[in-house]
């Protein structure tokens, strides 16, 4: 199951550069930070779409404002066609504001990523991916499974060795994804493929940011 696994993973980074929900602390009348930073409320920010980006949930599943995705794997990507089949696999997808803000501090009229960083190297960004569903086995079992992976951008100070992201004084961090990301863990639970649990964790949890 790990080849397929992987393609949700990678083509989940994709879909994560699209997203919107409304703060309490974050009225509808306040749509500038000080600083000059403009926030969703103000109608004017856009996703990569297009389209004008809102609070609260939209009818993909994305909720920018909260950092969020909860729906169909599909929805992720706009019910495109080459994902049809994982259309009734689930996916939420969590992150953090380095990773994809929720608001526009550099007026391009875009969400920022990674703001004040050249690249993600560095700037903490992660992501979480928590996905589900069901198949059928060779013998006609229908068998239900769920993943989990937690990916993170690696540190300023990090190097490549083997595949791997390694830190400063040389703790692996974990496999390389993306270029500029680890896999820091993965869990996976599938009966029919014998799959119980934690797979993979990072022997390295330093500057990885909170979950």
């Amino acid at each position: 199951m790990k080849t397929y696994f992987s393609l949700f993973i990678i083509a989940a980074i994709f879909s994560i550069f699209f997203f919107s929900c409304q703060s309490p602390n974050d009225p509808a009348t306040e749509t500038l930070e000080k600083g000059g930073c403009t926030k969703i409320q103000s109608g004017t920010l856009v996703a990569s779409d297009g389209s004008t980006i809102e609070t609260g949930y939209d009818q993909w599943g994305y909720n920018y404002q909260a950092r969020i995705f909860n729906g169909g794997y599909c929805d992720a990507y706009r019910d495109a066609d080459w994902c049809q089949e994982w259309k009734e696999d689930e996916l939420i997808m969590k992150w953090n504001d380095a990773w994809l803000s929720n608001k526009d501090c550099d007026g391009d009229g875009l969400l920022d990523r990674h703001y004040g960083f050249a690249s993600y190297i560095g700037s903490g960004a992660w992501l979480t991916n928590h996905m589900s569903g069901t198949y059928e086995d060779e013998n006609g079992n229908t068998c239900s499974w769920n993943y989990f992976v937690k990916i993170v951008a690696a540190p300023a100070d990090a190097y490549v060795e083997s595949g791997f992201w390694m830190n400063a004084d040389g703790t692996e961090i974990g496999e390389v994804i993306w270029g500029a990301f680890a896999i820091i863990q993965e869990v996976s639970n599938d009966p029919c493929a014998g799959e119980h649990g934690l797979q993979y964790n990072s022997p390295d949890h330093s500057g990885l940011g909170n979950w």
